[in-house]
């Protein structure tokens, strides 16, 4: 495990080949996404053109302000609720007319909720939306822009950010969880899901980095953004043993970023220190992967690109 210290020594030293760097952070209004952009615009010193995506238009161009020139009038905000599949695609073409190449996808966009499934107008659950079927949906829809980046001999990683290493068996018979929906299995099998799907896209371009992070426990304001009560109260009162549980969000984006800069070519899984974990806690099988992903392009009515 790196020291935070050398973490963020290695991220200020990294050698970017893209003139300027391309990002894209989905969910970069608030949370990890947020500390991440902020890191990588520290990482390029500014040679970078980041593109947020997310609901708070506010947020995003005063975060866009704080990054160092000419970070700050290169990048752009992109609006967009991830539970529609819809509303991804149209960000998606936006950020393709905006951006030739993408050098770094980062996507950690998700809430907090205790709610039961809710389906969205589109058939799929909220959580599950959120936690997969949009993360699929961005890096389907953006993959020509990162091989396009791969061509020219710079760097073309993507990165889902959500609990590598804490998943759990999927059902095959019952993709989305139409019939045994609970938050456990929302939870694990969300988890499962994100692993099988970049597995995937890696098998099918494998100069191109995919990669599957877990982040750990984050001071961020998913809680306080949260829709349920509940959830506000237990967290008010169980506060402080959270607060010594879990690290401010600039240290987490820190460690993200170091394994996002070293992350290879391939498919790759890391803890919330940057540490590799290889096939920890790894559920699935090759035929169930290729089952998942013939129903998520169905369920996200897209057209593969790769």
């Amino acid at each position: 495990m790196p020291s935070l210290a050398a973490a963020r020594t290695a991220n200020a030293a990294f050698k970017f080949t893209a003139n300027p760097v391309n990002a894209v952070f989905v969910g970069g209004t608030s949370g990890i996404g947020h500390g991440m952009a902020s890191a990588l615009a520290r990482a390029t010193k500014g040679n970078a053109r980041i593109v947020i995506v997310g609901r708070n238009q506010a947020a995003a161009k005063e975060l866009i302000a704080s990054f160092p020139s000419p970070a700050n009038t290169l990048s752009s905000f992109v609006p967009c609720d991830v539970t529609l599949m819809r509303n991804v695609h149209a960000a998606a073409k936006d950020i393709q007319l905006q951006l030739p190449t993408i050098n770094y996808l980062v996507i950690s966009a998700g809430f907090f909720s205790l709610n039961g499934r809710t389906e969205t107008e589109e058939g799929i659950d909220r959580k599950l939306a959120a936690h997969y079927y949009a993360r699929w949906t961005f890096i389907n829809d953006l993959l020509p822009q990162v091989k396009a980046a791969q061509e020219k001999g710079e760097e073309a990683k993507v990165m889902s950010v959500f609990s590598a290493g804490h998943g759990g068996p999927i059902d095959v018979d019952d993709l989305g969880l139409k019939r045994t929906y609970s938050l456990k299995n929302a939870a694990d099998q969300g988890t499962t899901y994100n692993d099988l799907a970049l597995e995937e896209f890696a098998s099918r371009n494998p100069t191109i980095s995919f990669s599957h992070i877990y982040p750990g426990g984050v001071r961020t304001g998913i809680i306080k953004n949260s829709n349920s009560y509940l959830i506000k109260a237990a967290s008010y009162a169980l506060y402080p043993l959270a607060y010594l549980a879990s690290v401010p969000e600039e240290v987490c984006a820190d460690y993200m970023t170091y394994a996002l800069l070293l992350a290879k070519p391939g498919f790759s899984r890391f803890d919330n220190h940057g540490d590799d974990i290889g096939r920890k806690n790894y559920d699935g099988t090759e035929e169930q992967r290729k089952k998942l992903w013939e129903h998520t392009v169905e369920e996200t009515r897209s057209e593969p690109t790769c």
